[in-house]
């Protein structure tokens, strides 16, 4: 992104993009898969370019004061940026969370003294619960600045401006596919509309969770793939504002167990430890890279985290037991699951 004012900022984007050559072979896939190796953003995840949009942006237009609190509801990684973040601008910062996110990325919060507000993962099956908890948030902290990734327009256009240009830049503008979960829709929003302005015939392409690994009343405690939401069948009022469905061009669906495999393949046969939100990327990337019609075609597919931040046994609720991966004997077993 530059060197803004020689501090955090200065190291955020400007990540790697890998061709998975080892991976793509294994798997017989006859497309280039490209990866977009996000964790080597300096708080760890593709978050942080959102963080910093927000947080730059913020600054400019005079709604955050020097010294304030910062809070919102997130899934870890934007958080972890914000809080890096605040630290290195002088801000403190607190963020409520899912008592199911990894105890990883709860340490890494503190590790940068935000303070955490964990609620039952249960809460979230009310109705209309995100706005519920997200007014809680609010209103327990009226002199807060919330950051609101969600809907806070700050979150597309820094991937407008960064991650979309990047990738244009690092293949040429020979990008045909690009693959990436929806979080607060930022990413995929915000990138797409950038490759689409330069190349209209770009696929944009989201991945997402299956029933058995969404929340539900009945299990309310799933093996669920963080990170990653489900766009589909759910009503405009529940999707996060800054997701614009009228640049995906095709939702892939996958489960944990598959995401777990592809994100475990990809550190045994390329050497790159990505979280499981990149495992579920991976899959669908290899997926389109097996179709006949995409032979030739470059996919490039967002690592947005590292595995290290789940490497502590998941939270799986009271009375359900948890089941390792086992390391897949080759990609091709686990694509003749598929």
């Amino acid at each position: 992104m530059g060197t803004q004012n020689n501090h955090f900022a200065a190291l955020v984007g400007n990540t790697p993009l890998l061709e998975l050559r080892r991976f793509a072979d294994r798997l017989e896939v006859a497309s280039r898969i490209f990866a977009k190796i996000e964790y080597l953003n300096p708080a760890g995840s593709i978050k942080d370019r959102t963080a910093w949009g927000i947080i730059r942006e913020a600054e400019e237009t005079g709604a955050l004061k020097p010294g304030q609190l910062i809070v919102d509801l997130t899934s870890g990684n934007t958080g972890i940026g914000l809080a890096a973040l605040a630290a290195a601008r002088g801000y403190r910062s607190k963020f409520y969370l899912r008592n199911t996110i990894s105890e990883d990325k709860i340490r890494l919060l503190h590790q940068y003294g935000a303070e955490t507000v964990l609620i039952d993962n249960s809460v979230f099956l009310e109705t209309g619960a995100i706005h519920a908890i997200i007014d809680r948030v609010r209103r327990e902290n009226p002199d807060a600045y919330y950051t609101n990734q969600r809907g806070n327009p700050a979150n597309p256009r820094v991937h407008f401006e960064t991650t979309g240009p990047e990738i244009w830049r690092e293949t040429k503008g020979e990008v045909d596919i690009f693959v990436a979960a929806v979080g607060t829709g930022g990413t995929i929003s915000g990138t797409g509309r950038f490759l689409k302005a330069q190349k209209p015939g770009v696929k944009v392409v989201v991945v997402e969770p299956g029933a058995a690994s969404i929340p539900s009343a009945e299990t309310p405690y799933p093996d669920s793939i963080e990170g990653v939401h489900k766009v589909t069948d759910v009503e405009a009022a529940y999707l996060p504002e800054n997701f614009d469905a009228a640049v995906v061009d095709e939702v892939i669906v996958t489960d944990t167990a598959q995401a777990r495999a592809f994100a475990q393949a990809l550190a045994q046969e390329e050497g790159i430890l990505a979280g499981t939100s990149s495992g579920a990327v991976l899959f669908a990337a290899a997926a389109l890279g097996r179709r006949p019609e995409n032979a030739g075609k470059t996919i490039v597919a967002i690592v947005a985290d590292s595995g290290e931040r789940y490497l502590s046994p998941p939270k799986l609720g009271p009375s359900v037991a948890r089941t390792e991966t086992a390391r897949p004997a080759s990609l091709a077993a686990v694509a003749a699951a598929w």
